[in-house]
């Protein structure tokens, strides 16, 4: 007896594949922005703090329609991807894209903490020897950073694998293609006797999701025993 059916397993492949994808490619700006933030000081850094912060405050359909708007068909962007034959839009791509923009903050947060937690004298001393800016970063501070890097990359990993409103309202619901495990649940929730599937999914969300959880806090427990013992 299989515990998902064939569609709902590959609804449930798609949201892996979707939640991977997205974070992979959002971490490297997240780590970016995350140094900037914790390491700089500029004009307007409360402003860009804020505009990297905005997917946890808009509403995720919000998200979706802007992600339509400059990703469609017709967008700005959107035109020029069509044109080069890299279309986003209603794709599994284009629900990785929104996996990415919604868990991207996630990410920022989790590093910027992290990088704070880095005792800059490590890094000046580096330098002082010879160390070049590179150097010091991935020598230095990302390996000290790792512990926060792993709990936002859970906690990103989760809030992607999640994502309902800005997915559906960019890509929609293409089976094989962009209904993930959220669109799923959803549509069985609507569907008279769709209760008994709905429930294998929810079960299914719900594992996913306090596995993530237990990573980072495990990793966030860690890190701040380490610097209490320090």
């Amino acid at each position: 007896m299989h515990l998902l059916t064939p569609a709902e397993t590959v609804a449930l492949a798609l949201s892996f594949k979707v939640s991977l994808v997205g974070v992979a490619c959002s971490l490297p700006v997240a780590v970016g922005c995350a140094w900037l933030l914790a390491r700089t000081r500029f004009f307007g850094k409360p402003v860009f703090e804020g505009l990297l912060l905005l997917p946890l405050i808009l509403p995720p359909v919000v998200t979706g329609y802007v992600l339509l708007i400059v990703f469609g068909h017709h967008g700005a962007i959107g035109r020029l991807l069509d044109e080069a034959g890299l279309s986003i839009a209603f794709r599994w791509t284009g629900a990785a894209l929104a996996a990415a923009v919604m868990a991207f903050p996630l990410l920022v947060v989790a590093l910027r903490n992290a990088f704070e937690s880095v005792d800059r004298k490590l890094e000046n001393a580096a330098a002082t020897l010879g160390a070049g800016a590179w150097r010091v970063f991935f020598g230095i501070t990302l390996p000290l950073s790792a512990r926060g890097l792993v709990a936002g990359l859970a906690l990103a990993f989760a809030r992607a694998f999640g994502e309902f409103g800005a997915t559906i309202t960019f890509v929609s619901s293409i089976p094989g293609q962009t209904r993930t495990l959220p669109i799923a649940l959803y549509e069985l929730i609507s569907t008279p006797g769709g209760e008994s599937g709905a429930l294998r999914l929810t079960l299914v969300a719900v594992v996913i999701a306090v596995i993530a959880s237990l990573i980072a806090a495990l990793m966030l427990l860690r890190g701040g025993t380490r610097e209490a013992e320090a």
